[in-house]
């Protein structure tokens, strides 16, 4: 057992151990000190920063600017604890519109680092140096406009804080990130990066479109939505990657505030939320988004990193971040590949699809049981039929653009290896194609459409050719040849009619509840019982009453009528750990969005279910007429473009 501690009086403690204190939370390591000193050199207006790094950062950080300088009478207060020339009153600290504003950071890391300040304003005839602390003599010395910080031999005094740092590699792997993460909100600034002499990253001035693509990699670069949508204060801007951008980790997502960045659950939740219909739960999606709005709403000043924030409006600046980052992924459909996101246009000749509904329902009311299952009839091929849609119009737009097949639906009948043709008649044993076994090959028309003759614009997955293995449709556009999983494509379809008839049936409507026969109880700390009192408007908006039966107990006596069956001990504590993080709560929606897509992922078209020719032309406009159409409800693409120049290449021609 330890002793207990001495008894020693109430003093007041000195200058270097109280900074030696703020460093230990300023300080953490050497990828810290970057950042306070990339913040400083920006607040300074720089357009150009060099980073020289040694030893991982823990040798030496030398950082470089040509910003405004410090005069000379100013350099010792630059050093000093809570010196800053960025705020003056508490007006300025609700205000803040600097990446630093605490004058601590450059105090802290004088106090376990030696450091010397040079810098040269632009009237100055020379420079003006300072070494150690706020107590050395300022020297004449020599160098360009702006300032360098010289930080060397990190931690030189405290070697316990010295022995909890990784490896040089690490390190420096650290503070190259951070060097990335300013870069990538400041493409208007140039930034140098060298590690131990050698020059690991440079970055020139440019647009944010080219400094994304250059730390993001080409990879994002090729799969990403732009965004920039303004609702009153608030402004979003920047990049969302597509779903096929996704990553297995969580380092591909940049959100700064204000220009600052920052890891905030309020913001990462919305984000998240936007992708939970096109992203698998196990993949994190890439984004570079940048939000803006007035200082005043957002408190910068809750955290030593100010990596965290607070808005004073969360749930409002959840909302704006979820629906513009939504809208965005929206738009993912064949019609917006190469041009901006826009509604697929009619087309002269192609009659619109009816959306899919279950034959034996007169409302839709039954989608709201989760015990509903739909039922088909017979099919000869042991699938259940449905309708695609009408398909007289792309009937006549076969037949205004080329006669793409012969034989009709035969060539799509008898596309897959195994069926004994269009009668329904049993599987072929062991035979070939066209040896006769039964099995007949289909007999392709010698003329085929020209790019010449086929308007892109119109159909920019093109006209089916035929299925392949029963899983893919192969489709000819005026790119090439484009496949596409018609499972994972009618699945999505299925799922954007089922959301779009379910919102269309309750809108305007109260939310249908279902009240409890016996109330749940269920035991609850503190902070439940105060969300779950100081929130009963959300709650019943979001069809839930949960009451207090007593400073520890909860009772649920209501819940959604969707929901009836769920887990209600389970489903009310998630929606009060929403409403009490997030001002609000999706936890019935994406409950519904699961409901959903289960239902359509059973009811979609199935591997093996022979489709027409017309059958697979109706699944392809419907697909450019849908949202989010690029991926079914799990993440993965639903179709593949195939470019003419990378077939040449398969086969020499040209060459």
């Amino acid at each position: 057992m330890n002793a207990p501690a001495p008894h020693r009086p109430i003093q007041a403690l000195p200058d270097q151990l109280i900074s030696q204190i703020a460093a230990g939370e300023v300080v953490e390591r050497p990828s810290a000190v970057v950042k306070e000193l990339l913040e400083n050199a920006l607040d300074a207006g720089s357009t150009q920063i060099t980073v020289r790094l040694e030893e991982g950062g823990v040798k030496r950080i030398a950082i470089t600017d040509n910003g405004r300088g410090i005069a000379p009478e100013q350099l010792p207060l630059a050093l000093a604890r809570h010196a800053t020339s960025k705020i003056a009153s508490l007006d300025d600290l609700e205000n803040v519109n600097t990446l630093g504003f605490r004058g601590e950071a450059l105090a802290s890391i004088a106090s376990v680092a030696a450091v010397t300040l040079t810098s040269r304003t632009a009237d100055a005839p020379h420079a003006w140096e300072i070494t150690g602390s706020h107590l050395a003599t300022v020297t004449p010395s020599s160098g360009a406009h702006g300032t360098t910080i010289d930080v060397r031999d990190l931690y030189f005094n405290t070697p316990a804080r010295r022995k909890f740092l990784k490896s040089e590699q690490t390190e420096f792997g650290h503070c190259a990130d951070v060097v990335r993460r300013i870069a990538l909100a400041r493409p208007d600034v140039s930034f140098s990066l060298s590690h131990n002499g050698k020059t690991v990253d440079h970055w020139m001035v440019g647009e944010m479109a080219k400094r994304s693509a250059q730390i993001l990699g080409d990879n994002f670069a090729s799969a990403r939505l732009s965004i920039d949508e303004n609702a009153g204060p608030l402004r979003i801007h920047g990049y969302a990657g597509l779903p096929t951008a996704s990553k297995a980790r969580a380092d591909g997502q940049f959100f700064y505030v204000n220009g600052r960045f920052v890891r905030d659950k309020v913001l990462m939740h919305a984000v998240r939320a936007a992708y939970e219909d096109v992203l698998h739960g196990d993949r994190f999606p890439s984004y570079v988004l940048a939000l803006d709005l007035d200082p005043a709403l957002v408190d910068v000043n809750v955290h030593p990193s100010k990596i965290e924030v607070r808005f004073r409006d969360s749930r409002a600046v959840h909302q704006f971040v979820f629906h513009a980052v939504q809208r965005a992924l929206a738009q993912t459909s064949a019609t917006s590949h190469g041009s901006v996101p826009s509604p697929l246009p009619a087309a002269d000749g192609l009659t619109a699809t009816t959306p899919w509904r279950p034959q034996e329902q007169t409302s839709f009311g039954s989608i709201l049981n989760p015990d509903y299952q739909p039922t088909f009839s017979a099919s000869p091929f042991g699938q259940p039929q449905r309708q695609f849609g009408d398909t007289g119009g792309v009937a006549q737009s076969t037949e205004r653009y080329g006669a793409l097949f012969s034989g009709g639906s035969a060539f799509g009948a008898r596309a897959s290896y195994g069926v004994d043709g269009a009668d329904g008649g049993g599987a072929t044993s062991g035979g070939l194609p066209g040896s006769g076994s039964g099995y007949a090959l289909p007999q392709v028309a010698p003329y085929v459409a020209s790019s010449a003759t086929m308007a892109d614009e119109e159909f920019p997955l093109g006209f089916a050719l035929a299925q392949l293995h029963g899983i893919y449709i192969m489709a000819q556009n005026s790119k090439g040849l484009v496949l596409v999983d018609m499972h994972a494509a009618h699945e999505r379809i299925l799922y954007e009619q089922l959301k779009n008839a379910l919102d269309a049936q309750v809108s305007g409507q109260d939310m249908q509840v279902q009240q409890l026969l016996i109330p749940v109880t269920f035991y609850a700390d503190a902070v439940e019982v105060g969300t779950a009192q100081e929130h009963q408007e959300t709650l019943h908006s979001l069809g839930f009453d949960i009451a207090a039966l007593s400073p520890t107990t909860l009772a649920v006596r209501t819940v959604p009528a969707l929901l009836k069956n769920a887990d209600a001990q389970t489903l009310a504590r998630d929606v009060l750990r929403d409403v009490r993080e997030f001002g609000g709560s999706r936890v019935l929606i994406e409950r519904r969005n699961e409901l959903l897509g289960t239902l359509a992922c059973h009811t979609a078209v199935r591997a093996n279910r022979i489709l027409s020719v017309q059958e697979m032309n109706a699944l392809l406009r419907q697909m450019e007429s849908t949202e989010r159409a690029d991926q079914c409800n799990h993440g993965r693409p639903t179709w593949v473009q195939v470019e003419i120049n990378a077939l040449d290449k398969l086969f020499l021609r040209g060459q």
